[in-house]
């Protein structure tokens, strides 16, 4: 049977990854007309929970996936993930699914930069390459400078900051932390906050807003419809399998080189736009799918020939 490298290994995890997320973010965007945000997410954080314990915590020691020595870490990480979701989700209902998903891609240009200056790791120009290559293609999906860049633009920028802080923090705990206790720790934090909000705004006190993203994050709680319960299944699966990928990815792989994967999000949420939300992206944007794909090729194709140069044997001289 044939075993993949931790490079592989974190590549098909990422992949994987990203389709339950964009799957997430486009169901969320669907219930945002409707919910409040923190009702959505802390229903999604619940079913996420239940599902984590139910499928994924036996095979990797039931409760036992609770048991660390790294709280304050696990918290502080938990809340970067809060902070990059809420906010990003914020930008999902002001703006079309693959303008913010665009804008949310500095993430993985920031990722290579906090893993060099926080984790030492080292990056070759292949590599740096990709990642500037991916990075023209989202510059021209989301065309700097013009109407694209509203004041909701911030919303994923802000997003993709706190994204990248807590996937260097994911790289610098997989020593010590699995996959399942990362994931678990952010649902339980996701929980928290969001209790917390709904105590504290659930009312709808401050929810006459004409902003759609200050509307989706103020609205009143309300129950949800029974026909909506199958959306809230749907988020609820998407964080809790992307958020354990995601977390194995960058555990067993240097962030710089899963980093580059999670640009398959790009050309997932333009298809979603398209087929759910008729956003039909301009012209210009199936050039910058171009580059980020090509991005994505450049860096399976560097892994494949560093990993044939590893397991070359060498002769003596």
């Amino acid at each position: 049977m044939m075993r993949l490298s931790s490079g592989q290994l974190g590549s098909v995890c990422a992949f994987f990854a990203v389709f339950f997320f964009v799957t997430n973010d486009t169901t969320i965007k669907f219930l945002s007309g409707d919910y409040a945000l923190h009702q959505v997410v802390l229903i999604r954080s619940l079913l996420a929970l239940v599902l984590t314990m139910c499928v994924i915590a036996p095979f990797n020691g039931g409760f036992a996936i609770f048991k660390t020595k790294r709280l304050p870490q696990h918290f502080l990480r938990g809340g970067f993930t809060v902070m990059a979701n809420m906010t990003f989700f914020l930008g999902l209902a002001a703006m079309p699914l693959a303008d913010a998903t665009a804008i949310f891609f500095i993430s993985p240009i920031l990722i290579t930069l906090f893993s060099i200056i926080f984790l030492g790791e080292s990056v070759g120009p292949w590599r740096w390459a990709a990642i500037l290559i991916g990075f023209v293609g989202v510059l021209i999906m989301i065309k700097p400078g013009t109407g694209s860049f509203q004041y909701a633009s911030f919303y994923p920028l802000v997003a993709a900051l706190c994204y990248a802080s807590l996937n260097t923090m994911t790289r610098q705990m997989g020593s010590t932390e699995s996959a399942a206790t990362l994931s678990v720790y952010i649902q339980v934090t996701f929980i928290i906050v969001t209790l917390l909000i709904g105590l504290a705004i659930g009312d709808g006190r401050y929810g006459d807003q004409t902003d759609p993203a200050l509307k989706f994050l103020l609205r009143e709680w309300s129950w949800p419809n029974l026909s909506d319960l199958k959306y809230f299944l749907i988020v609820g699966i998407g964080v809790a399998g992307g958020g354990f990928l995601i977390s194995q990815a960058y555990r067993v792989a240097e962030a710089a080189f899963v980093a580059p994967f999670e640009y398959v999000a790009m050309p997932l949420a333009v298809l979603y736009g398209i087929f759910i939300f008729d956003e039909w992206p301009e012209p210009m944007a199936y050039l910058g799918m171009t580059f980020i794909v090509g991005a994505g090729i450049i860096t399976i194709w560097r892994e494949a020939v560093n990993r044939k140069a590893a397991q070359r044997p060498r002769t003596r001289r």
